[in-house]
């Protein structure tokens, strides 16, 4: 996989974590506050300026009430 093709589906990933956040009516700072993490921890994700890894990524599932299957179904294949 190239680097722009690896870019571009993490770029999906995040548009989908930051509608995930929106549908759930929850603010940045609302999020932060369940996942017991400042502020900046989700506006630097939702930027792209911090990845998350596959644990952060279960915290953040969780606390938004993911399905986590159907939001990977939803991001799509490589």
């Amino acid at each position: 996989m190239t680097r722009a093709t690896y870019r571009r589906h993490y770029g999906r990933f995040r548009a989908l974590l930051v509608q995930a956040r929106k549908d759930a009516g929850l603010t940045q700072q609302e999020l932060a506050m369940r996942l017991g993490r400042p502020q900046s921890f989700v506006s630097k994700t939702e930027r792209g300026e911090r990845r998350l890894d596959v644990i952060e990524f279960l915290e953040v599932a969780q606390a938004l009430n993911l399905d986590v299957p159907r939001f990977l179904d939803t991001l799509g294949a490589f």
